[in-house]
């Protein structure tokens, strides 16, 4: 290509944006331009930085990637590949739709097939907004709005953990670890998945590595620098972040 593609990653989780950012600085046709964590810094950089390819997360709080897209103007929206973490009934979507995505935890392979497919739509200068639009429409009637349980398979069995007896979820990189009285379960899920399909009004994230079931929440000890201790009521303590005690705030 004459030029170089220029790149935006957006993703609320830290290993996440490194992991797409290790694998496109492999192609030196690709000049990586930012990163960003949350919905509104991704909106403020694609409108001001106009990137040409944006590896944008779907489900991150506050402002989600579709909400994001929303709001540009249909003919200013750069070519995306979709990171999700979305089961495959829901991904149909995106095949319906001729859209390109990468599941989370991203594989080498795939992230190079989306990429070469990136770089001939848009040296073929096609039109894929509209297509961005019909997925959305498409999933808004399709996607389940929140879990009342979670699939955990464990040696080789399959069982069910209703989310009303997890008392808290623990992030372990590309995976999360769900509380429930004195047993642990460990789930292939991002925690900004979890986030968005748990119910919010039982659930708030309260650290970049936690979400906590507000009503296992026993007492709050404040901290320096805005932090909190949060103890819950089987004594379990947890960190609660400036960044997020507004959420628990706001819930109560």
């Amino acid at each position: 290509m004459n030029k170089r593609i220029r790149v935006l990653i957006v993703d609320d989780e830290l290993l996440a944006r490194e992991g797409i950012r290790i694998l496109a600085q492999r192609d030196p046709e690709l000049e990586i331009i930012g990163e960003c964590a949350d919905g509104a810094s991704a909106l403020s950089a694609i409108r001001e930085k106009q990137p040409d390819l944006v590896f944008l997360d779907i489900q991150m709080p506050e402002m989600d990637g579709f909400t994001i897209l929303g709001k540009l103007h249909p003919k200013k929206i750069p070519y995306i590949i979709f990171v999700t973490a979305y089961d495959k009934y829901a991904l149909r979507a995106f095949d319906v739709h001729a859209l390109d995505y990468l599941l989370k935890p991203v594989d080498e392979d795939r992230f190079d097939r989306s990429l070469r497919r990136a770089k001939m739509i848009l040296q073929s200068g096609e039109d894929w907004e509209q297509q961005i639009f019909g997925m959305i429409d498409h999933l808004a009637n399709r996607l389940p709005h929140r879990m009342d349980r979670i699939v955990v398979k464990e040696e080789g069995r399959i069982f069910f953990v209703k989310s009303v007896e997890i008392d808290w979820i623990e992030a372990k990189g590309n995976y999360a670890m769900l509380h429930s009285g004195k047993k642990s379960y460990l789930i292939r899920e991002a925690m900004s998945s979890l986030e968005n399909q748990m119910d919010q009004r039982s659930f708030v994230r309260i650290h970049r590595s936690t979400i906590v079931n507000v009503d296992r929440i026993r007492e709050l000890q404040s901290l320096f620098h805005g932090d909190y201790r949060v103890i819950l009521q089987d004594g379990t303590t947890l960190l609660m972040s400036r960044r997020f005690r507004d959420r628990l705030r706001q819930h109560f």
